[in-house]
């Protein structure tokens, strides 16, 4: 017995051309999800400074440290990615912008 489909399955996905409206809404969106990574970034430092670690043990204290800079970098790395992407996402928008203004009207 063979697993061969009956229906061969045709890439024929079109394919979605970027416009200034989709770029900036993207941006937008990227944007805000970059600021509220960043606040949750700020209440989790926050929160963090104002609970010292309480333990004599040494390695306690080495682990709880690193485990708070982790989850304060990842954080902090997730609010600079979507920070980038709305920044480039807005630049695309400005160039399709300067484009469409520069281009030659076809009659």
């Amino acid at each position: 017995m063979s697993d061969q489909d009956l229906t061969p399955q045709t890439e024929t996905q079109a394919q979605i051309l970027p416009t200034v409206l989709r770029s900036l809404t993207g941006a937008v969106i990227s944007g805000g999800l970059g600021f509220a990574l960043y606040s949750l970034m700020i209440a989790i430092a926050t929160n963090f400074a104002t609970k010292p670690i309480h333990s004599a043990n040494v390695l306690v204290v080495r682990i709880t440290s690193a485990v708070r800079t982790l989850v304060v970098g990842v954080v902090a790395l997730g609010s600079g990615i979507f920070a980038i992407v709305a920044i480039g996402l807005l630049a695309l928008a400005v160039q399709m912008l300067v484009q469409q203004l520069t281009k030659p009207k076809s009659s």
